[in-house]
């Protein structure tokens, strides 16, 4: 009887590497993991501003390793959501009012335009979006799930600016609007919720009528609202930093 080859065919041998790499996270993986888990963290004021970051620290925190972590920091730091200082290391950057207001203004002009845009331009899928985050933030404030009602006022102004068209304008808007949600989380309370949600429902309407000039108009009165929200609650600057330090 002829004996039976015990060796394995090259193909498989490949297909076991190949399932194997597929099983590792990759490194890219692993520092977009660490810098959207620390970013929701100071967004969401789990980090406090003024907190010291210790890697080790976070690493355990978060589950991966602190090469991630400290790509995630330096990208952090390049947001302006955080700060080396000599001797202390990585600090949350601090609530400084007078910054969020100067993002306002230019908020004001460029967010107006960008509505004004989108009521032009959005496609059928871009006002589907938009109905859809409008319908589960009213569901957030009924749960009064304060996290996901952050998270759902990004997505709003996202995709408003997607609607507009201008990649350009997007990405300054992303970063402004980000920097702006430390803020949101601190000074909202439920009745500002649901003032918020009104404006933005105006906001929507205007684009699907596309009618430029009011949902232009519509946004100047959203932020204007932010920006009396946010100096009412300019106490919290003032609370004591913080570390997260290894167990």
């Amino acid at each position: 009887m002829a004996k039976q080859s015990q060796k394995q065919k090259p193909g498989a041998a490949r297909g076991v590497f190949s399932a194997a790499l597929a099983a590792e996270p990759s490194a890219e993986s692993m520092r977009d993991t660490a810098y959207e888990d620390i970013k929701h963290r100071i967004l969401t004021c789990e980090f406090k501003p003024g907190t010291c970051i210790n890697e080790a620290a976070v690493s355990t925190l978060i589950g991966v390793g602190r090469t991630p972590v400290h790509q995630a920091l330096d990208r952090l730091r390049i947001e302006g959501m955080i700060e080396v200082i000599p001797r202390k290391g990585a600090v949350v950057r601090p609530l400084v009012l007078h910054e969020v207001l100067q993002m306002v203004e230019v908020r004001l002009v460029n967010e107006s335009y960008c509505a004004q845009l989108a009521a032009e331009r959005a496609g059928a899928a871009d006002i589907k979006s938009l109905q859809q985050i409008v319908g589960q933030a009213q569901q957030a404030i009924a749960a009064r799930d304060v996290k996901l009602m952050m998270t759902l006022d990004r997505d709003f102004h996202s995709s408003l600016a997607k609607a507009a068209g201008n990649n350009e304008l997007t990405d300054v808007l992303k970063r402004l609007n980000e920097r702006s949600l430390r803020f949101w989380f601190i000074s909202f309370t439920a009745e500002h919720h649901s003032e918020f949600q009104n404006q933005h429902e105006a906001i929507l309407e205007a684009v699907q009528a596309r009618d430029s000039a009011a949902a232009a108009a519509e946004m100047r009165k959203h932020i204007e609202a932010f920006r009396r929200s946010v100096s009412r609650y300019h106490s919290f600057l003032d609370q004591p930093s913080e570390s997260v330090h290894a167990s």
